[in-house]
């Protein structure tokens, strides 16, 4: 199928380098479990770091979780006729305790493994609880495991709505399950603690431990996980690019980079916009490696595919590492492709295609603000999100056959010209397929890399952040940062003060016009862009900035469709709202008959958002 994928064939770099940890070869299995024996406490700096690695694999079993339930919950992706009975529950929201999906277990095994290196790093190595010491590795471990585990809860608790808090004592998967399976309070057993030279069998006397449950809701979870990161943190990730000559591996770890955009993210996520935009910009702004984060033309036009077939700093900034040479595979390609042994379950929604063929480019509008009933299209340009999106996000399909190029521009010219007929002709039994887990990979791969956090959506976070963003400068005079977000979407102009180097923004790096939020709005047919309306915004201020906000989830789908966050952003912004039907509708639109209606009202329900796993 690559023939047909518009991407750059880039060789991937292999992460977790066998040879530079040689007490790691069994975390290369992503179906191990992580268990330290008390007895077998580390005696060097490689096997803590070998159980660093454990705790990644088990990040890597969560991976095809994030991806059906922040994407097929929302508007851009749906089920086919080939879909089984866990993501047809899924798809109608009525999903039961059994579905592999729904379970929180994953969650568990990676809150219990980060719990069980916690308490021996607390042991071993105390100094990383004293902020007053110098960093060395041990803190950048202990980092790396405080900063996955506030992640495994975070994205736990956007799924379920409320999760347990888990005491840092309990460290395998039994003791957890045991402590939520238990009717009331819940009691650690005793148990020898062997003395730390591994030969003597002295015994600590253990005290008895009683539990409460306590369920924390976002807010909860995200206060209490922010105040921890940044009052125990000293420092994230441990660099082995001095080991094994591997620039990636920074980004296909926890690093300060991914430590400051979670914490970023998580205080968007509730609304806390001033924290949100410090620690973004801590990111973005930081000088170091020549404000890598910003968007130039490193992946500009024709290179926006590539980021999706290799492991870059400039635009990873979280990234987990697929390998099929060390048994590191994932279930995406399977769920998503039509050929091979693969399963083709899940495709775009008709949504998720029109967000990136009624995106216009090089059009010319003839504007009259004095009579706006004159402004017309004088020409429509070309349609199509052409970088981001045939070829490299999706494609169609018939018969295992892909719609070529020219076809597809084809059908655009006849949509445009409203050619009706032409178009059923060439979309005659076509499907639509899902390709980004595809570029550069053979069907039998089942390898790609899962990005959790990268450039472009950090970017178009800070845009959202900087939208609603207000605050008095020194007169006392309230200031509104919405004009920054935009230029972040358009250009990146606002970053071009502090470097030296070319700025292209979001939708600049891959062709697109500006985004326009005047006080006339006009509105344009998507398949003709011919203009059909205005929207009159002169001094409403708050329109406008729901108009920007609209058109930054907008960029949002086009720019990082599948990638698993699409029903966290229909989340946020429909609680910033106060507004459920903004999700409800946009989610309701990819059913029909009697089951958008149905849908449209279960998810007026706030409720309805999340499996309610714990009730």
């Amino acid at each position: 199928m690559n023939k047909f994928i518009k991407t750059i064939t880039i060789v991937l770099p292999v992460v977790f380098m066998m040879g530079t940890f040689t007490a790691c070869e069994n975390f290369f299995d992503p179906d191990q479990d992580i268990y330290i024996n008390e007895e077998d406490f580390y005696t060097d700096w490689y096997e803590y770091r070998s159980a660093a690695m454990g705790l990644y694999s088990l990040q890597q079993n969560l991976v095809e979780q994030l991806v059906v339930l922040g994407e097929l919950r929302g508007d851009l992706l749906t089920v086919t006729s080939n879909a089984d009975a866990d993501l047809m529950e899924i798809y109608n929201f009525n999903i039961t305790k059994n579905n592999k999906y729904a379970s929180p277990k994953n969650f568990f095994k990676l809150i219990a493994a980060t719990n069980r290196l916690l308490n021996v790093l607390e042991k071993n190595y105390p100094d990383v609880l004293d902020q007053s010491k110098a960093v060395n590795n041990y803190d950048r471990l202990y980092g790396e495991a405080l900063t996955m585990r506030a992640w495994a809860y975070f994205n736990a608790v956007r799924i379920y709505g409320k999760v347990p808090m888990i005491d840092q004592k309990l460290s395998t998967i039994e003791d957890i399950e045991a402590f939520i399976n238990s009717p009331g309070s819940y009691t650690i057993s005793p148990y020898i603690e062997y003395t730390l030279n591994g030969y003597n069998n002295d015994t600590i006397p253990e005290k008895e431990f009683i539990l409460e449950k306590q369920y924390y809701d976002t807010d909860q979870i995200v206060r209490y996980f922010t105040a921890e990161l940044e009052q125990k943190v000293k420092a994230v990730g441990v660099n082995h690019y001095i080991d094994n000559n591997d620039n990636s591996w920074e980004v296909t770890v926890w690093s300060e980079w991914g430590y400051n955009t979670l914490l970023g993210h998580m205080y968007l996520t509730i609304g806390d916009l001033t924290r949100a935009v410090y620690f973004f910009e801590k990111v973005v702004l930081n000088g170091s490696d020549n404000y890598r984060y910003q968007l130039d033309n490193a992946f500009a036009g024709s290179l926006w595919g590539s980021i999706f077939t290799n492991i870059d700093s400039r635009e990873h900034i979280f990234t987990l590492s697929f390998n099929k040479a060390n048994q590191q595979q994932n279930s995406l390609q399977k769920l998503f492709e039509p050929y091979g042994a693969n399963d083709y379950m899940l495709k775009p929604t008709a949504r998720a295609v029109h967000m990136w063929e009624t995106e216009w480019r090089a059009y010319a509008i003839l504007y009259d603000f004095n009579n706006l009933e004159n402004t017309r299209t004088v020409f429509p340009g070309l349609p199509s999100d052409y970088y981001r999106g045939y070829g490299i996000s999706y494609l169609y399909s018939k018969n295992n056959e892909f719609l070529m190029g020219l076809e597809f521009e084809k059908m655009l010219e006849y949509k445009m010209n409203e050619e009706q007929r032409s178009v059923e002709s060439v979309m005659d039994g076509m499907d639509t397929v899902v390709v980004k887990f595809s570029q550069g990979k053979e069907s039998y791969d089942h390898d790609a890399n899962f990005i959790i956090y990268r450039a472009g959506g950090i970017n178009l976070y800070l845009a959202e952040a900087y939208n609603y963003w207000s605050f008095p400068d020194s007169s006392g005079v309230m200031r509104s940062y919405t004009q920054k977000g935009l230029n972040i979407i358009n250009d990146g102009s606002n970053y071009n003060s502090t470097i030296t180097r070319s700025q292209y923004g979001v939708r600049g790096r891959v062709g697109l016009p500006e985004i326009l939020i005047q006080d006339i709005k006009f509105l344009f047919d998507p398949f003709t862009n011919e203009v059909v309306g205005w929207l009159d915004l002169t001094g409403n201020l708050a329109g406008k900035r729901l108009e920007f906000e609209n058109e930054i989830m907008d960029e949002r789908a086009r720019e990082l469709a599948f990638e698993g966050e699409r029903f966290y952003d229909l989340m946020r912004v429909a609680i910033r709202r106060g507004d459920p039907s903004y999700l409800a509708s946009k989610v309701a639109e990819k059913y029909s008959g009697s089951q958008k209606d149905r849908i449209y009202d279960l998810l007026l329900n706030q409720n309805n958002w999340y499996i309610n796993y714990f009730e």
